[in-house]
């Protein structure tokens, strides 16, 4: 990691933690070209699973915790395909998954928890096209669920 990004994580208080293993059959990260693809990553808080549904048990600040859960897991793995974050180019889209009843719309909300954290770490070339959206459930229950897409110097 470049001595910036480091600083901003620690300036964040975030220490990276180990990337979480797939699930299924699936692999984390595939790199084509200049392009890193990053599997869906749940959020992990204290190494506990946050799990529940957006509109009947969790709040929006609770799913946006849980986006920015799972924007550290991003970045953990990222970190690791690489061998560091000083290697992003851009963060190029995040795609991201909210748990959620049908009236619940504020998955944008949601998803700054992810969307602001990329930024923070990343400054202007953590700004990224964006998908929020909606779903009845998640693997293991979890409230979001977030991949990304990655441009690779």
């Amino acid at each position: 990691m470049t001595e910036t990004i480091a600083a901003r994580l620690a300036g964040l208080d975030i220490v990276l933690p180990e990337p979480a293993a797939p699930v299924a059959a699936y692999v984390p990260t595939v790199q084509v070209g200049n392009l890193l693809h990053i599997s869906g990553q749940l959020p992990f808080d204290a190494g506990t699973l946050m799990t529940g549904r957006l509109g009947e048990d969790r709040d929006v600040a609770f799913g946006y915790k849980a986006a920015r859960a799972c924007g550290i897991m991003l970045l953990a793995q990222i970190d690791k395909a690489l061998g560091g974050l000083d290697r992003v180019e851009r963060i190029v889209k995040l795609g991201v998954f909210v748990t959620s009843t049908p009236g619940f719309t504020d998955q944008p909300k949601v998803a700054n928890g992810a969307s602001e954290l990329m930024e923070q770490v990343f400054g202007e070339c953590g700004r990224h096209v964006r998908s929020a959206v909606g779903v009845p459930a998640l693997p293991l229950d979890a409230a979001v669920e977030i991949d990304a897409i990655v441009a690779v110097k």
